[in-house]
């Protein structure tokens, strides 16, 4: 299974609208996947020669963050579910750790603190 140029692009585009929904940094989010930055940046821009494995993980990890700050993830369009099912075929995907958002923020925001970035593995992403 592999992207053409166009969907290579709408998911890039995707993954990054949803990485800024979920409110964290690209640092957060590198170190809760155990990603060096650059292996973050070549997940994000979904290029020819990235690991579509990691930009699999990536896609369920920002997901789920989006919806644990209770709005709804830019949908997939290209990265679905029926996708996957045909990804798992040619690829050993990963389950996708969780950001762990601090709760009772006054504004509501998900505030973060030392403690609080440790991922927590979900299971059936």
């Amino acid at each position: 299974m592999s992207l053409n140029d166009a969907e290579r692009r709408r998911t890039s585009q995707e993954l990054k609208a949803n990485l800024a929904a979920s409110g964290l940094s690209a640092r957060e989010a590198a170190e809760d996947l155990g990603f060096a930055p650059e292996r973050l940046r070549s997940a994000l821009d979904v290029g020819p020669s990235g690991d579509p494995v990691d930009v699999w993980e990536l896609r369920d990890y920002l997901d789920q963050a989006v919806r644990d700050t209770g709005r709804a993830p830019v949908p997939w369009t290209v990265l679905t579910e029926p996708a996957r099912h045909l990804a798992r075929k040619w690829f050993p995907l990963r389950e996708a750790p969780r950001h762990t958002f601090p709760t009772g923020t006054a504004d509501g925001s998900p505030g973060r603190s030392g403690s609080d970035r440790r991922p927590r593995r979900v299971r059936g992403l």
